[in-house]
């Protein structure tokens, strides 16, 4: 099966009462890892990568490295650009080929956000690529972009309403208390404000900073309406402390199949953790056959 836009499978997610796993990944090691533990649990997923891998592997690559990995796994995959402000590489990327892209505007006063978020949807609306936008101020660190404890500012409902209404963006990222990172203690979240929000409007809604938020904490967003959930820190964490404790425990040895493998089993069973934890396990081929029949009907002519 080729990349597909997420949007009819976070669609689906949210109509259904579950959630889809975002998982941003810094190498096509962790692509494939994440791609093989969805397949392994039939789930559908989304690969994301920040403006800084982009820059680091190229788009290009990264296209084509993912379609390879959705056609032999054979299951509904995303490629999305995560936390981008720069209108030239969202452009570069689509172009490429991703099937999904997040405006972050969030730093800028309302109408200045739904003003560059519509520049974005001119371009991706006629072209069935999902587009993301952030409202309210995520905390923590996501790439190049800092935003400290007392800048983070939670979404209002009642302007979640009318920027959807307004810009038309198929999924929205409101800021509900989590943040970028591992937290040192227990998230502060929201769940009225999401509950809110989710009253307001039918589009899928997006956990950011979904590393190692408590389990029950993750259930209940989902419950209330959050349709995907973005893991980067704890994966890539994962994948890096395997390799770390390769070298502790045999320094000497060096040949990369060996302690790449680790990691990639370890970033697996985590992938397949998360995936499971918001009940996406199992939901592959009934997204294929329900959110992309045309799609799916074209690829089986070719199997």
């Amino acid at each position: 099966m080729t990349l597909v836009s997420s949007t009819p499978m976070l669609q689906e997610a949210r109509n259904s009462g579950y959630g889809i796993v975002a998982f941003n990944v810094h190498s096509f090691d962790m692509l494939y890892s994440v791609a093989e533990a969805a397949a392994e649990i039939d789930a559908p997923v989304i690969i994301q990568t920040t403006v800084g891998t982009v820059k680091n592997l190229g788009p290009d690559s990264i296209v084509k490295t993912a379609h390879a990995a959705s056609e032999k796994y054979d299951i509904p995959m995303a490629l999305h650009l995560d936390h981008c402000t720069e209108l030239d590489v969202i452009i570069q990327c689509i172009r490429a080929g991703y099937t999904s892209i997040m405006i972050d505007a969030s730093m800028h006063p309302f109408e200045e956000n739904v003003r560059l978020t519509n520049q974005v949807m001119d371009i991706a609306k006629h072209i069935e690529v999902n587009v993301e936008a952030e409202l309210g101020k995520v905390g923590g660190v996501e790439d190049n972009i800092v935003v400290s404890d007392k800048d983070a500012e939670k979404a209002v409902p009642s302007e979640c309403k009318e920027f959807i209404e307004r810009t038309g963006v198929p999924t929205l990222a409101p800021a509900i208390g989590t943040a970028h990172g591992i937290y040192s203690g227990d998230p502060d979240i929201d769940f009225d404000r999401i509950q809110q929000i989710a009253q307001l409007v039918d589009e899928p809604l997006v956990l950011h900073g979904g590393s190692a938020i408590p389990e029950e904490d993750v259930k209940r967003c989902v419950s209330l309406g959050m349709a995907k959930m973005n893991v980067s820190t704890e994966l890539k964490n994962a994948y890096s402390e395997a390799i770390k404790d390769h070298f502790s425990k045999t320094p000497d040895s060096l040949d990369p199949r060996k302690y790449l493998s680790k990691a990639k089993e370890v970033a697996k069973e985590l992938a397949k953790e998360k995936m499971t934890l918001v009940g996406c396990n199992g939901k592959a081929q009934k997204i294929k056959t329900k959110a992309y029949p045309n799609q799916y009907k074209r690829d089986s002519l070719h199997v």
